[in-house]
């Protein structure tokens, strides 16, 4: 199909915005790559690309450091946090897709207004709780809390997928006698494979590299995640740790950065499935 050159300009136009939003976007992650693989302790050099690489910060990261128990904090954190937010997800987004009930509409309003106001609002009411119950300093709190936020993160995507699925499944399993669970566990759940996958993935990012809650609850090196550890390495007086900062950045960005990769066709699915009721 010939096109002309208006069209072509603004087809090369958009091709050229895309292209230096993906510069800007990259080049503070390569900054860092590069950070890493430098001689020294500063962030800065004359050149982007180091005259030198080393692979000195990646070895103290893990022999001077806390940077492994901090990473297995993190990781059970982030898996915890996964299976049991993404199981009460699909409990409350089926139930509201597929039963009426009184107050339906009054808790899809509130867990609408409630994604208008950023999470760290509610932070002292939920220090002062965790607190009260004795739950300080400790990895079960982050795991509450942040497999109850994903409930109202992630709700209306998952409400929106159930809603896809043809009712006639459903009568069908329970005139052969299926029960509630029974039609979820064995019917629904295998069908919401992508829904799944996106919303296992969304709790786990956010959970892996979170650090503004984690910081606020956990008060010892024992307990500490990935993100609020690198941020007190960093942090102390005269630290100078830019580049061992740096590797260990790198680092964390792995498995988030895998899982995406490998899980990218799933995600598409699940997100597209659950935007619209068709």
């Amino acid at each position: 199909m010939n096109r002309g050159p208006a069209a072509v300009a603004k087809l090369s136009l958009s091709y050229v915005i895309l292209i230096i939003l993906s510069c800007i976007s990259l080049f503070p992650a390569l900054w860092i790559v590069m950070s890493s693989l430098k001689v020294g302790n500063s962030l800065f050099s004359d050149t982007f690309i180091p005259k030198s690489f080393t692979f000195e910060h990646y070895i103290n990261l893990f022999q001077n450091t806390s940077y492994p128990l901090w990473f297995l904090n993190t990781l059970k954190v982030a898996a915890l946090s996964t299976v049991l937010g993404t199981f009460l997800l699909l409990l409350s987004s089926y139930a509201i897709s597929r039963y009426r009930f009184a107050g339906r509409k009054t808790t899809l309003t509130t867990l609408l207004v409630l994604q208008m106001f950023p999470g760290f609002m509610a932070m002292i009411a939920i220090y002062v709780l965790l607190n009260t119950v004795g739950l300080l300093n400790s990895h079960w709190a982050l795991v509450l809390v942040y497999s109850s936020g994903a409930i109202i993160t992630n709700v209306f995507v998952a409400k929106g997928f159930f809603d896809t699925i043809p009712r006639s499944l459903e009568d069908a399993a329970r005139i052969d006698g299926a029960s509630h669970m029974r039609l979820f566990f064995s019917i629904m759940i295998p069908l919401s494979r992508p829904m799944l996958t996106y919303a296992s993935l969304m709790i786990f990012n956010g959970s892996f590299v979170d650090f503004i809650f984690a910081d606020l609850v956990l008060r010892t090196e024992e307990q500490r995640t990935l993100a609020v550890g690198l941020y007190r390495m960093v942090s102390q007086r005269n630290s100078t740790e830019f580049t061992l900062f740096a590797a260990g950045a790198v680092l964390v960005a792995i498995p988030v950065t895998m899982l995406f990769m490998f899980l990218q066709r799933f995600l598409v699915e699940g997100l597209t499935a659950g935007a619209s009721k068709g």
